[in-house]
């Protein structure tokens, strides 16, 4: 019984605790919004800033990036790069959600390939919380290319 509750208790003090945040509209379809020491502006024209759609594909592009730099290098592995392309297909009806994703990701340095392979996949199973949210019927498809380093 002790070590039920100390396991519940354990699982809530690592808890992340909740997103929030504050967002104003501004002008025409221009809000800006703050979390914390954060900030961000959206616009539905994507002039001021990413419409929430392009920051929705930002924030998976970003969430699955920082899970293959944080597992490639927690593997220590010289990881020297990454960069990372996506297309998010969109629906042509209301709401024009996203109905599918390519993510390509360049990663530069002597990296072996199923190491890179490995870490893709568990931030796609496993710890992308943005991946997580979103919609489980979404096609998301992966690849990455291991660039040389120039001498």
């Amino acid at each position: 019984m002790s070590v039920s509750n100390h396991a519940a208790e354990h699982t809530i003090s690592t808890m992340k605790p909740p997103v929030v945040l504050d967002l104003v509209w501004d002008r025409d379809l221009v809000f800006k919004g703050t979390s914390g020491g954060a900030s961000i502006t959206l616009d539905s024209g994507s002039t001021a800033g990413p419409s929430p759609v392009q920051a929705i594909a930002f924030a998976l592009a970003g969430c699955m990036g920082m899970d293959v730099v944080h597992i490639l290098t927690k593997g220590r592995h010289d990881l020297r790069g990454l960069s990372i392309a996506l297309v998010a297909e969109r629906a042509q009806d209301d709401p024009r959600r996203i109905v599918a994703v390519d993510i390509s990701f360049q990663v530069r340095g002597p990296v072996p390939e199923a190491q890179v392979q490995r870490a893709i996949d568990l931030s796609r199973e496993k710890y992308c919380s943005v991946w997580h949210s979103m919609r489980q019927d979404i096609r998301l498809s992966t690849r990455y290319v291991i660039a040389a380093e120039p001498v």
